[in-house]
């Protein structure tokens, strides 16, 4: 039997991990071959490894953990192998999460997120700190956010920090708030001047044919000025996935309408500064209705998470490199 030490020694848990990382592979691609080009490996040492645990869980359980089933079928978990598979799962979520708090407590990796329209942000603050984060050798991981998602995802600590927008009507107390700017919305709309002019008020939004987002930030408006049962009281002749799609529904002359954008995305249409929108035209969107609400763009962390770091930790330079230059 092996001592304590041995079973915690680094080269017994790097053969364990990696043996239990093969088999969870194993169940879910069907096959040795199958697993071994997931991993990248010879199929020669996935069959090895899962012979090895086959013969050990046999002797220990009494039952080995795969059968196999004959060329080209998927290999047949047993009881015992099933529920191995499940723990292992668990155990090495568990750890790699371990692992990655850890990490990030001390400094070594930094996950950030960003919207697609605050990306250029991030990106030039990452130019500031990059030599520094490089020298020390802090992992910087930047990871792609939908608006909708932006605060569950630094609650859930999926993300350290992250760049983007929020609508002032959520709950922001659990969070620290880098604020780069607030504004309203915009209408961009190919309906001719006589249908609608320069401005339009959000009270008069029931009487025009409107393209909304299915969620987001947009959607939030909305629904704190017309109520979660916005659909019946709002002509929305299309829903949209994203801001691309409902430039495109637009411009092709599809639907003849007005579509909700936040309004420094309506300026930027307007001053010809993203592609595939010629054709369209701004509607200043003035709100005057209860309660009044803004879109809030900035940086977000965890509350007090910051103050508990040293001004050295990379979370804080890099909130740093993301103020704006007065």
């Amino acid at each position: 039997m092996l001592s304590r030490l041995q079973y915690s020694s680094p080269a017994f848990l790097d053969t364990t991990f990696d043996q239990l990382r093969t088999l969870i592979t194993v169940a879910e691609t069907g096959t040795a071959l199958a697993a071994a080009r997931a991993l990248g490996r010879d199929q020669s040492s996935v069959q090895k490894q899962l012979d090895t645990l086959n013969r050990n869980f046999g002797d220990l359980c009494g039952e080995p953990l795969v059968l196999k089933q004959g060329r080209g079928r998927d290999m047949l978990f047993t009881d015992t192998g099933k529920a191995l598979v499940e723990r292992a799962r668990t155990t090495l979520g568990d750890w790699l999460d371990a692992i990655h708090e850890c990490r990030r407590q001390l400094g070594g990796t930094l996950t950030v997120g960003a919207t697609r329209y605050t990306l250029g942000y991030l990106a030039r603050a990452g130019e500031v700190v990059a030599e520094e984060f490089g020298a020390r050798g802090i992992e910087l991981n930047v990871v792609h956010v939908r608006t909708k998602d932006l605060l569950g995802r630094l609650l859930a600590k999926d993300v350290d920090l992250v760049c983007g927008s929020v609508v002032t009507n959520n709950s922001l107390d659990a969070f620290d708030i880098m604020e780069w700017r607030r504004s309203g919305l915009a209408l961009l709309t190919n309906l001719d001047f006589c249908q609608i002019g320069d401005t339009a008020t959000t009270s008069e939004l029931p009487t025009l044919p409107l393209v909304v987002p299915v969620s987001g930030a947009i959607t939030d408006f909305v629904r704190g000025w017309f109520g979660a049962d916005y659909r019946s009281r709002l002509d929305i002749v299309a829903e949209i996935d994203s801001a691309q799609y409902g430039f495109e529904l637009l411009r092709s002359g599809l639907v003849r309408a007005c579509m909700l954008v936040t309004r420094g995305l309506g300026e930027a249409v307007d001053e010809g500064r993203l592609e595939g929108t010629s054709g369209l035209r701004r509607v200043e969107l003035v709100d005057d209705l209860e309660p009044r609400l803004e879109l809030l763009v900035g940086v977000f962390a965890r509350r007090d998470e910051r103050s508990s770091y040293s001004d050295s930790h990379p979370l804080n330079l890099l909130w740093e490199a993301l103020k704006p230059a007065d």
